[in-house]
């Protein structure tokens, strides 16, 4: 599939435009059909779905460049790792010790996940990366947001809702049950652009940066044109118009972007419950947990955090890196903080990736380059909290690098399955033994 097949037509996008197609032209555009027609109808009271606890959601955040999981999870009672890293390593006195685990610890910024850990809200799942890894930041990303080897093909979460849709289990080879179909919210970005890793051929994924842009704004560039966007959307509450017509169309795809618009604006304007950081990556968690507060049937968000490619000046303790790091852990803190305070803490699992680790070895620039093998973090009180896998060798490297122990795929494959309540076969293109991510019961 091609790029250009895979990129999301945006209900902020069809706001933007829609009424210039409706008056410009009398038939609709058919990329414009094949898009919107994906857009699932969101109503109240929808249809369940046989055997899916619809309650709940996954948050994945990615941590973008290249985490660099030696100073994340540190392995402090390895005396390599301070010979081979005596710029940046963590003093053992500074590291942030975990309970019932021994010779690893936290970076002292993450005092905010060492919280979540010690309340037993975190797994860190060491070592998790794929077999001949790829040091390219776009190709690595792709095959993690695929789960292929050759990065191509629909998002990973995308054919979990295609599944979903379907109904048969067979994901984008099977037939999707319009009823299946029209109950399953399109997930949803926070940022620019929805990832691969949303892309399907069932749901168009949402996405924006900001929910006061998420609205048609062809009245902001001309007041005269409120009025027919108005009249369009009324007609299509009333359905007034052929229902088979390219009009109908229109007029049910401009009322559904309508309704999530306001219904998104509506919930993101709510004051949270917990104060947040004043960051970004605070924001936008927040602004997801008030989509959840506000009880928008989606079921995956997707939020993005940049700027851990630390080539150079990384420090150690204190520096770029710790900085990334302090505002990624007390974000998530806050993010679960307020979710509790909801009520809505235990309906939400988080999962924090990263596209790869870095090298074992510092460099001549006080940085790391670009690696294989890193943890991950899921966060929730589902989750089994504490170490899950060992902590790869740091003398046993393959060519200077770490050797993975879990494939990321595994992991997907336990979400799915403890999680999600889906078959993670048809996602994953063939069977990855799940890790066990969620406490028993």
């Amino acid at each position: 599939m091609s790029n250009e097949h895979r990129s999301p037509f945006t209900r902020r996008e069809f706001l933007n435009t829609s009424l210039t197609f409706a008056s410009a032209a009398l038939t609709v555009p058919s990329f414009l059909q094949r898009s919107a027609f994906a857009v699932a109808q969101p109503a109240a009271g929808l249809a369940s779905i046989p055997g899916i606890d619809e309650g709940r959601v996954l948050v994945v955040l990615q941590l973008s460049g290249g985490n660099d999981g030696l100073n994340t999870v540190v392995p402090f009672g390895f005396d390599h790792y301070y010979r081979v890293r005596s710029g940046i390593g963590i003093n053992q006195a500074q590291v942030l010790r975990l309970s019932k685990a021994d010779g690893v610890g936290l970076h002292p910024a993450l005092t905010g996940l060492h919280d979540l850990h010690e309340d037993g809200l975190l797994s860190i799942v060491q070592g998790v990366g794929y077999p001949n890894p790829n040091r390219s930041h776009f190709k690595s990303m792709d095959i993690w947001h695929t789960a292929e080897s050759t990065a191509t093909g629909d998002g990973w979460l995308g054919k979990y809702i295609d599944s979903s849709c379907c109904g048969s289990g067979k994901g984008e080879s099977g037939t999707p049950d319009p009823a299946l179909q029209k109950a399953i919210e399109p997930p949803i970005a926070i940022g620019r652009t929805a990832p691969l890793a949303l892309q399907g051929r069932s749901v168009v994924p949402v996405s924006f940066e900001s929910a006061d842009l998420f609205r048609w704004t062809g009245q902001d560039a001309d007041k005269s044109l409120a009025q027919p966007y108005d009249a369009l959307v009324e007609r299509g509450v009333t359905g007034d118009v052929e229902t088979a017509s390219n009009a109908a169309f229109l007029m049910r795809t401009a009322l559904d972007a309508r309704v999530s618009s306001d219904r998104i604006r509506k919930a993101v304007a709510t004051r949270a419950l917990v104060e947040y950081p004043r960051t970004q990556l605070a924001r936008d968690l927040g602004m997801v947990a008030s989509m959840i507060r506000a009880e928008l049937p989606t079921r995956v968000y997707y939020v993005s955090f940049g700027g851990f490619d630390t080539h150079a000046g990384q420090g150690g303790a204190q520096g770029s890196h710790a900085n990334l790091l302090r505002q990624f852990g007390d974000a998530l803190k806050a993010f679960y903080a307020d979710l509790k305070a909801q009520g809505n803490d235990t309906r939400v699992m988080t999962m924090c990736f990263s596209e790869f680790g870095r090298r074992v070895a510092q460099n001549a620039s006080g940085g790391t380059d670009h690696g294989t093998a890193a943890p991950m973090f899921l966060a929730g009180p589902m989750v089994r909290s504490g170490l899950i896998g060992d902590h790869p060798s740091l003398t046993a490297l393959d060519d200077g690098d770490l050797v993975h122990g879990l494939d990321f795929r595994s992991v997907y494959a336990g979400i799915m399955k403890d999680w999600l309540q889906a078959d993670p076969e048809p996602v994953l293109g063939k069977a990855f033994r799940p890790v066990i991510v969620t406490r028993k019961a």
